[in-house]
């Protein structure tokens, strides 16, 4: 019975509602993937799909001739004129299954039958379907083609009649060092209050300036970070920080934080996310409806539109269906109506910063830079064995870039070059931006599709996904030889990524020899820059934190990554930070070793220096694996009961550690930073350079119920949160803060103390020193004015 239900007619066009899923996740004609089914062969097959016998019964999406689409949708006008390959190639893929899901004929399929093998949602799909062609067409006075008129619309994007140039140099821009003069007035104020000192006692070049940031992790980082950023806000400490900085999550908690939908505000922003996380982003019934329902499909849809028709080279990937989803559950409120188009723009974030009432949010993403041989040669022989030049050139040429966006500037230190925030999206060539053919620009690329950059750690490497289950594979006996067999690989397995990141067109054409001598040659030759989630490199925004002129005082870490222990991501910073030649960076910190010694210590900060970010990021990636084994030692020895010394312990809910100039020495005998203890008298501490403060997201025995490291819902592939889950999750982040709190205030009065003294040590000396030339100048031996 079942058998004939399965290969009758109508229940092939049933399967195309899993079909229809691929064009929305970006497979469009010129790329393959596989469902296997139960059906035989015979029968007709979606567009653009053709069956492979051989692999029984295997559904492979093709380069179908165009006639065969035709067959079905009459031609290809179908969606209206259309000039852009890209729209052309999704909206082709899109009609085929669309087409086929809309032909199912649901009254004609028992009753019994249908409950049975489908849910209630599934039988909705066609009138989704059908309406969501209707939206896309480009005919007059569809949606699609009202987005793409307004597209034109200076009114309502005024940045299309602005055009842009690359800027080249180190400084910060202009934007950003008018915002650091009017932060400084509310944090001066704001620091007043946390610390108990009167306004007026407090001079602002004394203040200190902190930054903030969040880890990467999925819904549970946004989670967790937005009820840790609460309770810095409770306590007075948000407001006396400068800058904010995310990866994955995290950015996507500074994204809503700055939107109309939390109002600058994280309990308006917990109760945000207690309303909308209850769905999980891909359910059909719930995305489909606002896809196809005013006024979010066009809130939503506006920037994928755009960016197919204003971009012929563009593609829709999995990340932009992916950013479309997370944008859909996020920046909708309840009630689906009051949805606000400022929200859509990261250069509209402006409006919250530009006079310093708010710190100002970093959002990070990487490009993974590999030789465009390397890519070549993997790609088409993987199954062969690398030559010796070609991994000596990968080892050289083979690291990830970073990427910061800010309402200002999209930027890239590496390259020493970025464009205003209110340009991504347009072409540039030479170092300005290239007009579309009316002599306008295309609009700025949208929040929707930011969102499935930054939180795409699903880009990872082939070395990344095994690492995932390598524990696995290494506890079963007879796969031991497989385990050697990938690790004596993971320099191939390491530059290959099984989904494309996405990509967005490249402001650097043009500009070889004109760009910072690290950037790297590829890059010139590209058309577009592929971004995926910062957390490749490192699941901890500290790299942009330490960008000259901004100066940052303190850094207040919250670290809800999984495996916190194991990646250890604050000491992969160290890396960076000598590579750079950061003043005042702790050398040193991060969870413990069992067996560190400070020779060894030393021996890693020489290995650390490099000479180029290539070979930088190499040794770093290194010292990270090296990291991760000796992590998972200590935790053997401590479950056998062996003795670890004080010194040697885990970290708490919060640990400081303060740098010193004197670390920056390139001698072998420059000392580590000290991790200082809880009861230390900070108004003594001497040390004079970046203060870290970390907040790791442990299990809190006040806080009972939920484990980072073994509830089910806190997994990162998780997408569902319901409010009861959410409660304990801000809970327990409140929890952890609190046991650091007090912590934390010593440390800010110490820094304020010890950038106090230093301003008053050099008055003083400026003082004697124009008293001595005074008395050069036989002047006023009684204190008169020069």
């Amino acid at each position: 019975m079942i058998t004939r239900i399965l290969s009758a007619p109508r229940w092939r066009s049933c399967r195309s509602l899993i079909l229809l899923s691929f064009p929305l996740l970006g497979y469009g004609a010129h790329q393959k993937q596989t469902i296997i089914h139960n059906d035989s062969s015979e029968g007709r097959t979606p567009p653009g799909w053709e069956v492979d016998k051989s692999k029984h019964a295997v559904l492979k999406l093709s380069d179908a001739p165009e006639s065969e689409s035709e067959s079905v949708h009459n031609d290809r006008s179908w969606f209206g004129d259309d000039n852009s390959p890209a729209w052309a190639i999704f909206s082709s893929s899109f009609a085929s299954a669309g087409a086929s899901i809309s032909s199912i004929e649901w009254s004609n399929i028992g009753d019994n039958i249908t409950d049975f093998i489908m849910p209630d949602w599934a039988k909705a799909l066609p009138g989704f379907v059908k309406k969501l062609q209707l939206e896309l067409e480009m005919a007059p006075g569809s949606l699609a083609d009202e987005i793409w008129q307004e597209a034109s619309d200076p009114y309502i994007n005024p940045e299309i009649t602005r055009s842009a140039r690359v800027r080249i140099g180190k400084e910060l821009c202009r934007e950003e060092q008018n915002f650091q003069r009017r932060r400084k007035e509310y944090v001066t104020l704001a620091l007043a209050r946390y610390l108990g000192i009167p306004e007026a006692e407090i001079d602002p070049e004394d203040v200190p300036t902190i930054a903030m940031c969040g880890s990467g992790g999925g819904l549970r980082a946004l989670v967790a970070g937005t009820g840790s950023y609460l309770s810095a806000q409770e306590a007075g400490l948000f407001d006396c920080i400068t800058y904010t900085a995310g990866v994955s999550g995290s950015c996507w908690l500074q994204a809503l934080f700055h939107s109309s939908l939390a109002g600058q505000n994280h309990q308006r922003l917990v109760e945000h996310l207690k309303r909308r996380l209850g769905i999980h982003i891909a359910f059909p019934p719930a995305a489909l409806n606002l896809l196809t329902t005013a006024p979010t499909n066009k809130f939503l849809l506006s920037g994928f539109v755009e960016k197919l028709k204003g971009d012929p080279d563009a593609d829709f990937g999995v990340v932009d269906a992916y950013g479309l989803l997370l944008a859909a559950r996020f920046l909708v409120p309840r009630g689906e109506l009051a949805v606000d188009a400022r929200d859509l723009k990261l250069s509209s974030q402006r409006a919250f910063v530009d006079d310093g009432a708010n710190p100002l949010p970093i959002y990070t993403a990487v490009r993974h830079e590999i030789p465009l041989d390397e890519v070549k040669t993997i790609k088409e022989e993987l199954g062969g064995a690398a030559s010796s030049e070609t991994k000596e050139l990968a080892k050289q040429e083979s690291w990830f870039q970073w990427f910061e966006f800010t309402p200002y500037e999209f930027w890239c230190e590496e390259l020493d070059a970025g464009i205003p925030t209110w340009s991504l999206g347009r072409k540039f060539q030479n170092g300005t931006d290239v007009p579309r053919e009316n002599g306008l620009m295309l609009p700025e690329l949208r929040i929707p599709q930011l969102l499935g950059i930054f939180g795409s750690a699903f880009c990872a490497t082939l070395s990344h996904y095994y690492k995932e289950v390598r524990p696995i594979v290494k506890g079963i006996a007879m796969l031991n030889g497989v385990d050697d067999l990938i690790e004596e690989r993971n320099d191939d397995l390491i530059k290959v990524h099984p989904i494309d990141p996405a990509s967005i067109p490249n402001f650097c054409l043009g500009l070889e020899g004109k760009l910072a001598p690290s950037s790297p040659q590829n890059i010139f030759k590209s058309s577009h820059l592929q971004l995926m989630d910062a957390g490749m490199s490192n699941n901890l925004p500290i790299y942009p934190l330490l960008r000259p002129g901004r100066d940052v005082d303190i850094i207040v870490a919250f670290d809800a990554s999984a495996d916190i222990k194991t990646e250890n991501w604050l000491s992969v910073a160290d890396g960076y930070a000598k590579q750079r030649g950061i003043k005042g960076w702790p050398i040193g910190l991060g969870w413990p070793k069992e067996e560190a010694t400070r020779a060894e210590t030393r021996q890693e900060l020489e290995l650390a220096q490099a000479s180029s970010p290539q070979e930088a990021a190499g040794r770093v990636a290194e010292a990270r694996e090296q990291q991760r084994e000796n992590a998972n030692s200590t935790e053997a020895a401590v479950a056998a009961g062996q003795h670890t010394s004080p010194d040697e312990a885990d970290l708490g809910y919060c640990t400081v550690w303060i740098g010193t100039t004197q670390e920056r020495s390139s001698s072998p005998s420059a000392p580590t930073s000290k991790r200082l203890n809880p009861d230390t008298d900070w108004e003594l501490l001497t040390p004079d350079g970046i203060a870290v403060v970390y907040f790791p997201f442990l299990p809190n025995p006040k806080v009972e119920g939920v484990d980072p490291n073994t509830s089910d819902f806190m997994s990162t592939w998780n997408f569902v949160y319901t409010p009861e889950q959410i409660d304990k999750v801000v809970a327990l982040a409140r929890a952890n803060f609190d046991e650091g709190k007090e912590q934390t205030r010593r440390c800010v009065r110490a820094v304020y103390e010890r950038k106090r003294n230093a301003r008053l040590a050099r008055e003083e000396k400026e003082m004697a020193e124009r008293w001595r030339r005074r008395m050069e100048r036989g002047g006023d031996h009684f204190g008169g004015g020069d």
